[in-house]
């Protein structure tokens, strides 16, 4: 499938124009209450990212990549960091606009496609900020290379990872029976979009492995410093897949990670 991160992207925007949980800016309110100090910013659906994972980010240089929908960027803006956000979704990214147009303060907004080369110099930002979203593309290693090349020397990559569990299913009913071989990748298997295109998918999503989300940081030259996992409790309008992270959940069976990587 050609432009598949086209149909993604415009995917996404519509999903934000329905109420979509992560196209929902953050309100003025939430903003006051980062200027005293009280914040937490998502990398995965459900646990807050620990402050210590953070370098000090007043002035801080700061990409938030496949971050935009005006929810993370501007606590970090506020926070005093030197923001730049990518995104592919017109529309996250007018959220960012009107975000940083109500709370009065700059961030450079670029419209990108991260399975293309980053259009940044090398060792560009201090921070790479890179929440739950390269289920969207189907080479992650790409991606890793890319970040290592554009962070300084000691620069921090804090990424949100799905394990690819979700995707081993798709029968909806309690227990979960497993329906899908791993790893899940309409791209290369006929039949998983054929079935993909049948259900009227608005997405083509993909699994990663251990080998790709971690294995494919330290490939890239990264140290992982830390690590968590997680679990989904969001519900997007009782979209099916999310009724699969509900049962998981209530499994005790985590399907997210969290890693924070530097590059020395």
């Amino acid at each position: 499938m050609e432009n598949y991160t086209i149909k993604n992207a415009n995917a996404i925007g519509k999903w934000a124009e329905e109420g979509w949980v992560w196209g929902v800016p953050v309100g003025k309110e939430e903003c006051d209450k980062v200027r005293n100090g009280q914040w937490s910013v998502l990398l995965t659906p459900d646990t807050a990212v620990p402050h210590e994972w953070f370098p000090p980010l007043n002035g801080a240089k700061l990409l938030g990549l496949a971050s935009g929908g005006g929810q993370q960027m501007p606590v970090f803006s506020i926070l005093g960091a030197d923001c730049t956000v990518m995104d592919l979704s017109d529309k996250q990214l007018d959220s960012e606009r009107v975000v940083a147009e109500r709370e009065g303060y700059s961030i450079d907004i670029l419209k990108a496609d991260m399975t293309k080369r980053f259009p940044f110099e090398d060792e560009s930002f201090d921070i790479i900020f890179h929440p739950v979203s390269n289920v969207y593309i189907e080479d992650v290693h790409h991606v890793w290379r890319e970040c290592h090349r554009i962070l300084k020397p000691g620069g921090v990559l804090l990424s949100g990872l799905c394990n690819g569990l979700i995707f081993a299913f798709h029968d909806y009913d309690n227990p979960l029976t497993v329906s899908e071989k791993l790893p899940y990748n309409p791209l290369k298997n006929s039949e998983q979009m054929a079935k993909l295109i049948a259900d009227g998918e608005d997405t083509v999503q993909f699994s990663h492995s251990f080998d790709d989300q971690i294995g494919g940081q330290l490939n890239a030259g990264f140290i992982i410093t830390a690590a968590y996992e997680d679990t989904d409790s969001t519900l997007y309008d009782g979209k099916n897949p999310d009724l699969i992270n509900k049962a998981l959940k209530e499994a005790g069976i985590s399907t997210y990670w969290a890693t924070r990587a530097v590059k020395q």
